[in-house]
């Protein structure tokens, strides 16, 4: 990576790094990923109805997520009677948050040596991997992301969130493509999400300026290219409306030392945490 880069990434917020991973390497996590669909239970996941407290069941499961391979559904995925109409992969949202720590194949991918190399390239030595994300935007009915910053989700004092969003499929405006602004970093973290008192999730108020969408553009970026994302930089992707998925996969990070807030809610122990090396 030369200087430029680095300087753009400053600049930007953001990085398209191409031809990051084979085809290969690519293919195998989408298998890696079907396989553990396969291998998964769904009579486990709490939006089957099994108890009076459908909420507190759902929170609970997201919430212990941070520290096992969970899967999340998309949003009209079930009927009203707790049953999935469609097949168990096809209705899959996602499958988060710690494939990086816990799956081989997700590890070496993780902490392969060209991301060795560019965390070295961006400065990133004290950064290590919170969390990751196989994303699977399935064609006709992968939904829209509304716009955020990542650091609302991974919260740190100071601000140091970086992920990394790597296109395991093509991704385009067609199939949902991420959008963001040049520059868009350049502004205040507007909202925190994080744990309530006495349990579940809220959504805390930071600065109430709204995001403008003024200046977006599409991100689009071909099988194996990698986007780079400051954490304070908005962005957003629309709904798949085609008939071509566009799976990806993401991991974030954050600079250890800084602090990180126990209410955050995704926890884990920072002691463990490891950085780019296998």
């Amino acid at each position: 990576m030369s200087t430029s880069l680095l300087t753009q990434f400053q600049n930007d917020g953001y990085l398209i790094l191409e031809k990051l991973n084979s085809a290969k390497s690519c293919d195998d996590l989408m298998h890696r990923a079907e396989e553990l669909v396969r291998n998964y239970n769904i009579q486990d996941h709490p939006s089957i109805f099994q108890t009076s407290n459908q909420s507190a069941s759902t929170d609970d499961y997201f919430l212990r997520s941070g520290n096992e391979i969970s899967f999340f559904f998309e949003k009209d995925a079930f009927d009203k009677n707790g049953k999935l109409i469609g097949d168990t992969f096809h209705s899959l949202n996602k499958i988060g948050h710690a494939l990086h720590d816990l799956d081989p194949l997700f590890n070496s991918f993780s902490r392969s040596p060209q991301m060795t190399k560019i965390a070295s390239d961006l400065e990133m030595d004290e950064y290590v991997i919170i969390q990751s994300m196989m994303i699977f935007k399935h064609a006709k009915i992968g939904g829209v992301v509304d716009v955020h910053q990542d650091s609302t989700f991974l919260y740190t004092e100071p601000d140091s969130c970086i992920g990394f969003w790597f296109a395991l499929e093509d991704a385009t405006v067609n199939n949902g493509c991420l959008w963001a602004k040049p520059g868009g970093h350049q502004t205040n973290l507007r909202t925190r999400f994080r744990r309530k008192e006495g349990g579940g999730t809220e959504m805390q108020i930071l600065d109430e300026e709204h995001i403008s969408l003024e200046g977006m553009i599409p991100l689009e970026v071909k099988k194996g290219d990698c986007i780079v994302l400051h954490g304070l930089l908005p962005h957003f992707s629309k709904p798949n409306t085609s008939g071509i998925s566009r799976q990806a996969y993401s991991i974030h990070t954050i600079r250890k030392g800084t602090n990180y807030p126990m209410d955050n809610w995704l926890r884990r122990d920072m002691n463990s945490l490891r950085g780019f090396t296998i």
